[in-house]
């Protein structure tokens, strides 16, 4: 799946893992999210990522496989909470 406005939306929010602002919308490197060789995974599966955390991700620094798989699950919860996140809400991220 394509979606460019999920995609926008991702890019206004802060880095999932650090804070920093200007974040890249950043795809699961799962196959189970549908990555494949050469193959994005779908737009449903991405998170803001700074360029610094993205490429740390995309290289597995952060972790083995498995344990990058783990951590996208958490910044894929969390991201959607901030998608969904409106003014007055008294969640916390």
């Amino acid at each position: 799946m394509r979606d460019a406005k999920r995609l926008a939306a991702i890019r206004k929010l802060p880095c999932v893992r650090c804070g920093r602002p200007d974040s890249q919308a950043a795809h699961s490197n799962s196959s189970k999210h549908g990555k494949g060789r050469g193959i994005k995974s779908s737009d449903a599966f991405t998170v803001p990522l700074c360029a610094i955390c993205h490429a740390a991700f995309d290289q597995f620094r952060l972790g083995t496989r498995r344990e990058s798989e783990v951590m996208f699950e958490q910044w894929l919860k969390k991201t959607e909470r901030m998608l969904n996140f409106k003014d007055g809400d008294d969640d916390v991220f």
